[in-house]
């Protein structure tokens, strides 16, 4: 056996043990809840424990995850361009399935996320999640279960919700409200197969 092809199949192994549903690209069928978590169950292992410890219902962390990633673990913001030809940066730091940008992600990790926790792990992102939307509990006041104003703490942070930044944004308050829809319809959904 050829020193490339041995190469080429340890490649092949490695990159198929790689845990934690880190998925490149997103589930075949993004308005159906059910067929998400049948098409990825570690999704809804981690979904489900995140609602265990944070109480974050799983429809809607599925509805947040939707609309920041549409589900792909290695998502990124679109590039900037200059003269709208040159490269000039991504336009946020925001990456993985949560979007988290950089600097919460690190007091994530600071927090209790540990180092090895990734973005791009559906786990540590979901996890992520949890513990954003704990926190906005506690300095915002929102429920834990209103998605939409969850949603806009998620989006413009919680001191921006507080001074409610989100406000002015008439874009923002409908996606927001595109979000709790797609909870309200992902709920009945794993309602209906037995999901939830």
């Amino acid at each position: 056996m050829s020193s490339i092809f041995r190469a080429m199949i340890a490649v092949l192994v490695l990159g198929s043990c790689s845990g934690g549903g880190g998925y490149n690209s997103a589930p075949r069928q993004l308005n159906d809840a059910c067929s998400i978590v049948s098409e990825r169950p570690e999704y809804l292992r981690a979904f489900r424990q995140v609602e265990r410890k944070y109480g974050v219902p799983v429809p809607s962390l599925m509805a947040i995850i939707h609309q920041e990633s549409k589900f792909i673990g290695n998502n990124r913001t679109p590039h900037r361009y200059a003269l709208g030809v040159i490269p000039v940066g991504r336009q946020s730091s925001a990456f993985g399935y949560s979007q988290a940008l950089d600097g919460t992600w690190e007091e994530y990790v600071n927090s209790v996320g540990g180092r090895r926790a990734r973005r791009d792990n559906i786990n540590d992102a979901t996890d992520f999640m949890g513990w954003y939307m704990n926190l906005t509990v506690q300095e915002t006041g929102v429920p834990i279960y209103d998605t939409r104003n969850q949603y806009l703490a998620y989006h413009d942070g919680r001191s921006g919700f507080n001074r409610g930044t989100w406000q002015s944004k008439s874009w923002l308050i409908r996606i927001a409200g595109e979000v709790e829809a797609r909870a309200v319809l992902y709920d009945a959904q794993l309602r209906s197969c037995g999901k939830r």
